[in-house]
């Protein structure tokens, strides 16, 4: 029996409750684990003025995987928390690729008319280390009328084509099929050579079908035909948003899971929910924990657990399809512990056979 090391981060808000849940279904399905939590949220910052430790990264790093909830918190801007945690942890480990699945789940009305479950599955592959989301700029002139803010973007040769060429290895997995999104039209220098990257390394693989579109269309084709949509890359911030608009229309944000991840395997990657802290909702057992359970899943995949991951998968698929036990999001009037429940003691079940 393998046994692991992983850290948990529940941070803020909601974070606490469905992380809680995620716990207890990885639990259910694997022996061996050993948990150990960290404090690090916006209340820490509050009382200390900072996220995180300044000996963070190397308390982690000797983790096998992380399992974060949400940050975010009323009175603490959201580049403070992010800046502070979420983005510094993301780039001490290296953890270039932002893997994002998208698909309609079995009993979740899609947002979108007519739409099914084999409609809606898509994978994106979203940059993660450097891209839109630089440090590098500044506020200059301040409070002077000529006050200006300078923020620039960081293609790297390297960055670029490791990301690229990941989501072809994936793409070959799949369907298929890769979608890049550019803006190649506005943007006259990042995106040129972003589309040129795509280029050269698609020659590699001439068993997958490239094709560029730009950002703005690709996010129209999202909504008007998913069914055409594979495995899309996208830059920092392009992948950004076109993953919340497709997990929005497969269902909301409650529903989707997302990855950290090194592919290289040096350093722990780290696995998380989309969605925000909602801090309104906090504490009242009403938060659907789908998202952070499925992104528990993600982590045992990556560990090499395909057969625990798999066991939650289709305990989640079961339990939504049988529509009884359910979060108010989903229509139903269930607790965040009541559904956490219920799929830990699936996914047990199913594991075991």
């Amino acid at each position: 029996m393998n046994s692991y090391r992983i850290a948990t981060i529940p941070g803020d808000g909601i974070g606490v409750d469905v992380t809680t849940e995620a716990v207890k279904v990885l639990d259910a399905v694997l022996l061996g684990i050993e948990w150990t939590e960290f404090d690090w949220s916006c209340e820490q910052y509050l009382r200390t003025g900072a996220m995180m430790p300044r000996d963070g990264v190397q308390l982690l790093a000797g983790f096998d995987a992380i399992l974060l909830g949400a940050v975010g918190f009323p009175g603490v801007p959201d580049h403070i928390s992010l800046w502070g945690l979420l983005i510094p942890l993301r780039r001490a480990f290296g953890q270039y690729v932002n893997l994002r699945p998208v698909r309609l789940l079995p009993g979740i009305e899609s947002a979108l008319r007519d739409r099914r479950a084999e409609d809606l599955d898509i994978l994106i592959v979203r940059e993660n280390s450097e891209g839109e989301y630089s440090e590098i700029g500044g506020i200059h002139n301040l409070g002077r009328p000529e006050e200006f803010v300078l923020q620039e973007s960081v293609f790297t040769r390297a960055g670029c084509e490791r990301i690229i060429r990941y989501a072809f290895d994936r793409a070959r997995e799949r369907r298929g099929d890769l979608c890049s999104a550019t803006k190649s039209n506005g943007l006259i220098h990042s995106m040129p050579y972003w589309d040129s990257v795509f280029d050269r390394i698609a020659a590699e693989y001439p068993d997958v079908r490239a094709r560029q579109m730009h950002v703005d269309a690709l996010a129209a084709e999202i909504v008007l035909h998913p069914d055409r949509l594979d495995v899309i890359v996208g830059s920092n911030l392009f992948g950004d948003i076109l993953s919340d608009l497709a997990a929005a229309v497969t269902g909301g944000l409650g529903l989707a899971p997302s990855g950290n991840i090194n592919p290289d395997r040096a350093a722990p990657s780290m696995f998380e929910s989309v969605h925000g802290s909602a801090p309104d909702i906090a504490g009242q057992g009403i938060a659907n924990p789908i998202a952070q359970i499925l992104a528990a899943a993600m982590m045992l995949d990556h560990l090499g657990e395909t057969k625990a991951a798999t066991a939650i998968d289709h305990a989640v698929a079961e339990i939504l399809a049988e529509a009884s036990i359910r979060t108010p999001d989903l229509g139903g009037t269930n607790t965040t512990t009541e559904l956490g429940t219920a799929i830990a003691e699936r996914a047990r079940k199913l594991a075991d056979r």
